[in-house]
């Protein structure tokens, strides 16, 4: 009696350990040691046993203990909080109720059915049990066949190992045999769970067995530590965020690294992430000017315009000479120009009935010329004009000759042939009086206009 009692005061003070598992699926089989002891009183019976859990504890008075290792289970997880238990004992009997016997041999062989409410009450390390069952029954010559009720704790307090605590009632199937309580208190090992990676989930449960990985996201790991698990973490040997699958945002743009072609430098999702400071739509590295916009045609940069008149070098028939959008960046020429020109035109002196140029009207032609330089991208008419004096015939030609000879003349001095044109008009158009001498002077002239 003085061992069982030690013993089992050392049991209860195992139960400081924290929450563990018990024998179930992933550690179907238990195998269990300790000691039982047999007591025939609290069974009902007349004296010298005594009535249903009458003195139930009196352990002093009533028990059979053998000093020594006299029970050995076996057991079986079966599914859904059931396992099947079979259990050999053996003791010697020195006492029948209040009665002293002579030592008789006792050997005891069952087998139950247990459930366990540990899953149901969601206990933790405690593991509450109740089963049934049958056994035989050997006392010396003596033996029968009982029927068994369970009750009992399992207190776990490892994967694999447990304090059994319980007590059998077994009834005896035929009369002339008793029935009797057999208490039991060992040692409990729980195996056969496999846990291939060893990361503390056993391969059933395991959804990455052949990987360590955590419980949170069922055996399977999270290399880079930043809660998603590897399987469905586009970058997971990196640490990145839920919204971008697990890859970082390293420049915080928005854009995950694999997708960003400059992951280091804060840009733009059309540009795939890279910046355009200058925001002309192409990105700074492929920006031959990164800082100042300018079209893809000219690699980012802005085109020239050397006059400043808006219309860019490229498209400015005269870049170097500021001019109007309207005339594509040349010069227009105005009301004013056209006097001007005309006002030298007018002092262009011809021999006596002739289309000669004289030699003291070159100054003129020149300054007519360098006029027409200035608008380049304008073409310009000479009309020849007379009196009335003489034929209409002989007017008209003589006023077409001297029409064309200021025209060579000025493209002698490198106006284009091709934006002057030339005509006479004879005594057709007089802008004075043929009755006076005055008014004729005026009408032999020539004028320039702009070609329409």
């Amino acid at each position: 009696m003085k061992h069982l009692n030690t013993f089992l005061l050392a049991s209860f003070l195992m139960l400081g350990f924290g929450t563990m598992q018990a024998q179930d699926d992933n550690n179907p089989w238990a195998l269990g040691i300790g000691v039982n002891a047999v007591d025939f009183y609290p069974t009902g019976e007349d004296a010298p046993l005594g009535g249903y859990f009458d003195e139930f504890f009196n352990s002093g008075d009533h028990w059979n203990v053998l000093p020594a290792i006299s029970r050995l289970t076996v057991g079986r997880n079966i599914g859904a909080g059931f396992y099947f238990e079979a259990a050999g004992t053996l003791n010697i009997l020195d006492k029948y109720g209040d009665e002293g016997w002579a030592d008789l041999t006792y050997y005891g062989l069952d087998g139950t059915f247990n459930y366990s409410f540990r899953n149901d009450a969601n206990a933790g390390w405690l593991d509450p049990v109740i089963g049934v069952g049958g056994g035989y029954t050997w006392i010396d010559d003596n033996s029968y066949g009982t029927l068994d009720g369970t009750a009992g704790f399992n207190f776990w307090f490892s994967d694999h190992l447990a304090l059994n605590i319980q007590t059998v009632y077994k009834h005896a199937f035929e009369d002339g045999n008793s029935s009797y309580w057999q208490h039991g208190a060992g040692i409990k090992f729980a195996f056969g769970g496999q846990d291939s990676d060893g990361d503390g989930i056993y391969d059933k449960n395991d959804e990455c067995p052949e990987v360590p990985g955590l419980a949170m996201f069922n055996g399977c790991p999270d290399s880079d530590g930043d809660g998603l698990e590897d399987r469905v973490d586009a970058c997971p040997m990196v640490a990145g965020l839920a919204q971008y699958d697990g890859c970082p945002d390293t420049d915080g743009d928005g854009i995950a690294d694999p997708q960003d072609e400059c992951p280091t430098v804060a840009g733009l999702a059309s540009l795939n992430g890279c910046p355009d400071a200058d925001g002309d739509g192409i990105r700074d590295g492929d920006d031959e000017c990164p800082n100042e916009a300018g079209p893809a045609s000219n690699n980012g940069c802005p085109f020239k315009d050397r006059d400043n008149d808006g219309v860019i070098d490229e498209n400015d028939k005269c870049p170097d000479l500021a001019g109007t959008v309207a005339n594509n960046g040349c010069p227009e020429v105005t009301v004013a120009i056209i006097e001007e020109l005309n006002e030298y035109s007018r002092t262009i002196l011809f021999d006596l009935n002739k289309a000669t140029i004289r030699d003291d009207s070159e100054e003129t032609i020149g300054a007519i010329a360098d006029i027409m330089m200035e608008y380049s991208n304008s073409d310009f008419h000479v009309g020849g004009h007379t009196d009335s004096t003489g034929s209409e015939e002989y007017n008209m030609q003589l006023s077409r000759k001297r029409a064309q000879s200021v025209r060579e003349a000025l493209v002698a001095r490198g106006i284009d042939p091709a934006r002057l044109t030339a005509e006479g008009y004879g005594e057709m158009n007089p802008i004075a009086s043929n009755k006076t001498s005055q008014g004729r002077q005026e009408n032999r002239r020539v004028e320039i206009t702009l070609e329409d």
